[in-house]
């Protein structure tokens, strides 16, 4: 597998934002199916930083290894901004790390509604001591990977931007 170079430049800075603060991080991702974590990992060094990824592509992964309560996914979607906060909190709780980033998303072909369609991801972040936020993004135009490349490459700016924060 090939990681685009983009991601491995912001992989690189997480870890060095990471390593300046304290910080170490966690990973829940379903629609990019540890592409966040395999970044992060690429680069020699970093288990000092990264403590864990889930991946967790299934609802009964989201709540087995999350602690994602079942009725949020039952009334929002998989995909949604309640079980993308959910998520980070749940990689937050049940990992040893300050730090982390969930991604959920619509990666298509197919699976898209009306209000979902493809390219519609949903992210979480979570750091300890502080509220977990959301944020929602809608890569239009895209295949396949081109969703989980995007989405993984905000993921990764996500953990940039809250370790520049804590700086």
């Amino acid at each position: 597998m090939t990681i685009p170079t983009r991601l491995i430049e912001l992989a690189d800075q997480v870890l060095e934002a990471a390593r300046l603060t304290g910080a170490t991080v966690a990973t829940a991702e379903s629609c990019t199916g540890g592409l966040v974590t395999v970044a992060l990992t690429e680069i020699p060094g970093s288990s000092d930083v990264v403590d864990r990824g889930f991946v967790t592509y299934s609802n009964a992964a989201k709540t087995d290894l999350l602690g994602v309560d079942i009725k949020l996914i039952d009334d929002f979607g998989a995909v949604s901004k309640e079980v993308a906060l959910a998520m980070a909190d749940g990689a937050l709780s049940r990992s040893d790390a300050t730090l982390a980033v969930s991604v959920t998303g619509i990666a298509g072909p197919s699976g898209d509604s009306s209000d979902k369609p493809v390219g519609l991801v949903w992210f979480g972040l979570a750091m300890k001591g502080r509220a977990t936020k959301a944020d929602k993004q809608v890569f239009d135009g895209r295949d396949r990977c081109g969703v989980r490349e995007a989405a993984a490459e905000h993921a990764l700016t996500l953990l940039c931007d809250a370790l520049s924060a804590d700086s």
